[in-house]
């Protein structure tokens, strides 16, 4: 079977455009495995986060679980308000309790409008942390969050409206915020 000129063109342009959504397709490809390149500075500050995050949490219950005999003593997440104060004092990492249940123990923990309602958000959605990163003043921050859960009775003496919360889900979130060092 013969083809015309007209059909050759006409096939050739089928070809162009099959070349160009190719093209088009191997870019998009290309640049999302370079958007997914590693950035190791980037995985630094999140291992760093997850660091932070086990030590944080690792001494709240060992502080709750050794020190706080009732509902008059020091409760160990206001101990570490202190500690996360202190923290941002001496230059080192930013971190805050985020309340997810609506219910905070202490207003100063609701979560802020942007990044840390998105992470409550997906925290109670189901995943464990939630991060992105920011510029601010020339500078890329690691922001984070990671779940607090339920994790033993005794969170009841202080926090009472936990009563009804399984152990394990989410009741807030420790928010962090770090310089990603180049």
């Amino acid at each position: 079977m013969s083809r015309t000129p007209r059909q050759w063109l006409s096939f050739a342009c089928v070809l162009s455009l099959f070349g160009a959504a190719a093209a088009t397709f191997c870019v998009g490809v290309a640049q999302e495995k370079a958007e997914k390149k590693e950035d190791p500075a980037l995985e630094r500050a999140r291992r760093e986060v997850r660091l932070l995050d086990d030590v944080y949490k690792t001494s709240i219950v060992l502080v709750t679980t050794h020190y706080v005999q009732d509902e008059n003593g020091l409760a160990a997440g206001s101990a570490f308000r202190k500690l996360f104060e202190a923290m941002k004092e001496k230059g080192w990492h930013e971190a805050r309790l985020l309340d997810a249940t609506g219910q905070p123990y202490n207003d100063e923990n609701l979560p802020k409008e942007g990044f840390e309602k998105r992470a409550v958000k997906e925290i109670l959605a189901g995943k464990p942390s939630y991060d992105e990163v920011i510029t601010e003043d020339g500078k890329r921050y690691l922001l984070a969050a990671t779940i607090v859960p339920v994790v033993m009775d005794k969170c009841i003496m202080c926090h009472e409206n936990y009563r009804e919360v399984p152990k394990g889900k989410a009741i807030g979130a420790i928010g962090y915020k770090l310089e990603i060092q180049e």
